[in-house]
């Protein structure tokens, strides 16, 4: 175990990622290789590389389960559908995870309160509460591991600043349980998206070298992105064209 966690952080420190940084992690766990305890590794490298100053966070999407047939989410019981290592990382000692029923977001780390505690405020998956508008602010930073850029849901609190007209779909009624069991009703703009495939990986186009630099962490070919740089970036092409970040789906 002690040795595929050094491999990893040598991997990451020669991506840029290190001590004290706040960065957002999504992940492929299939393309860094198989080898035992892979999620327990990936991420006590990343959490002991980050240090106590830093903040290492994951996106615990739950759209695939709470739907408008399903309007339910609980904090505490509701899965990810975004992979085995969000999903491991969901339950993991000590990290929290922000109220949202279908674009919720899990952390641990010196900035976790900051991240996540008003994500609740919101009534649209990434509102400017989210840890996803947050992340920015305090010159965070987004990974890719192995999955490429295109699973990139920063890029939709760019759109939500700018509003493009695929963007929004219909207001749902959702039921909100909390850790302590106590349930709340609360509603909530969707995304829609109808008719259109998300492009993000495109961003990557807009981006210089030194904000979006690329390698490997094993076998994973990874992506670091500074996320100001790609919300300064994305919000100017959108404002553009608002559809440079989809295409059309062919009908």
């Amino acid at each position: 175990m002690t040795e595929w966690k050094k491999l990893i952080q040598a991997d990451l420190c020669q991506l840029g990622l290190g001590e004290g940084d706040q960065v957002l992690v999504h992940a492929s766990l299939n393309s860094l290789g198989k080898f035992a305890d892979r999620a327990k590794i990936v991420v006590n490298a990343l959490l002991d590389l980050l240090g106590p100053k830093g903040t290492l966070l994951m996106p615990a999407l739950s759209y695939q389960t709470v739907t408008p047939q399903n309007p339910s989410f609980d904090l505490a019981g509701t899965p990810t559908c975004v992979g085995g290592l969000p999903e491991f990382f969901r339950t993991f000692p000590g990290v929290q995870r922000s109220m949202h029923p279908t674009h919720s977001v899990c952390a641990i780390g010196e900035l976790s309160d900051y991240f996540l505690s008003e994500h609740l405020l919101d009534d649209t998956p990434c509102g400017l509460h989210s840890p996803f508008v947050k992340l920015p602010e305090v010159y965070g930073k987004i990974l890719f591991l192995g999955c490429g850029t295109r699973p990139n849901t920063s890029m939709h609190a760019v759109e939500e600043r700018i509003k493009p007209p695929y963007l929004l779909g219909a207001r749902v009624l959702y039921t909100l349980k909390d850790q302590t069991r106590r349930e709340m009703l609360k509603s909530y703009y969707t995304h829609d998206f109808a008719g259109f495939e998300q492009r993000y990986e495109r961003v990557e186009g807009l981006l210089e070298s030194d904000s979006c630099q690329k390698g490997k962490v094993l076998q994973a070919a990874s992506v670091l992105m500074d996320a100001r740089s790609l919300w300064e970036k994305g919000t100017l092409q959108l404002k553009k064209d608002p559809y440079f970040f989809v295409d059309r789906k062919q009908s």
